[in-house]
């Protein structure tokens, strides 16, 4: 696969931008684990190789499981998945999939115990920002392999 586009070079005011929403985003109220979960069921979703390629190895650089990697797309079905987890990852779905059920109520209802109006909004901003990077990484076929994940101090 041949990349189609370079972001930092071809727009970089856009993609400076982006990357500091992305900053921003490490510093709010959703812990690092779930952000990455998150991000990574959200490229699932997209079939964005680079992302899960990027989230896969930094979940596994914190900590994470394999077990809970390789059954992430099938985290109804598991029981390794906290509460607060599983609402995070059926918010990430329905705001994902946006155009399919336009994030129901009842999905709403159910996620909003585990989150307060704060998490809330920066888990939704989380999800908004993986999903303009996978867009941007599909479009501009950016070559996955590459990432290296920040080593742990």
């Amino acid at each position: 696969m041949k990349a189609r586009l370079r972001y930092p070079s071809d727009a970089p005011g856009v993609y400076k931008a982006m990357q500091t929403l992305e900053d921003h985003m490490h510093t709010a109220s959703i812990e690092e684990p779930l952000m990455h979960l998150v991000k990574l069921r959200a490229s699932q979703i997209n079939g964005c190789a680079f992302c899960l390629d990027m989230h896969w190895k930094d979940l596994r650089a914190i900590g994470e499981t394999e077990q809970r990697l390789y059954s992430l797309d099938a985290w109804r079905e598991c029981p390794w998945y906290s509460d607060r987890e599983r609402a995070a990852l059926a918010w990430t779905e329905a705001v994902t999939l946006v155009s399919k059920d336009q994030v129901p109520d009842a999905v709403y209802e159910a996620v909003h115990p585990h989150f307060s109006d704060t998490e809330l909004a920066d888990l939704t901003f989380v999800i908004a920002t993986i999903n303009a990077w996978n867009r941007l990484s599909i479009a501009g076929r950016v070559v996955p392999g590459g990432y290296k994940a920040k080593p742990r101090v």
